[in-house]
């Protein structure tokens, strides 16, 4: 039995970047297309797959890993109206995080179902919000990046 603690982290707007994956297929989409995905940027085919890490999650991620004091999880909502998106998730993860976060991820839009001890998320939908660890809630005063994070968790 592993006496880490448990820190689950979400995906959008805390590992990736997800507002600048919109703006740049806003850029370059057709008008017509931009138009279709304005009101809902989760069903634009690949968005998830494409999306750059924000910055410094990457390397967070892997300290926190290396640290060996944290057993580490995905945890992300994927929209009902993009069947593609759990893929493309699961690609950026094998893409950006690599054979260390193999089966490293939960698919849920009931974060408070979660057993962990910390949850890194950027809302508190979905769940988030009634977490029974601690939320860390990414992009506040208290947690503005992940060396906000490192700081607390190392």
């Amino acid at each position: 039995m592993s006496c880490k603690k448990i820190v689950f982290v979400d995906m959008d707007g805390v590992l990736v970047n997800f507002e600048k994956a919109m703006n740049d297929y806003h850029k370059t989409a057709p008008e017509h297309l931009s138009k279709i995905y304005a009101k809902d940027p989760d069903i634009i085919p690949g968005i998830f797959r494409e999306a750059e890490p924000m910055p410094g999650a990457i390397q967070a991620i892997k300290q926190l890993h290396q640290s060996g004091k944290y057993d580490i999880c995905v945890a992300t909502t994927t929209p009902w109206d993009n069947p593609y998106a759990a893929g493309d998730k699961m690609f950026w993860i094998q893409k950006y995080l690599g054979e260390e976060f193999y089966k490293s991820m939960s698919m849920t839009h009931r974060k408070d179902l979660l057993h962990g001890d910390y949850l890194i998320d950027d809302r508190t939908a979905n769940g988030a919000g009634e977490f029974k660890g601690k939320l860390m809630q990414f992009g506040t005063v208290k947690y503005p990046d992940w060396d906000a994070i490192l700081q607390e968790l190392l």
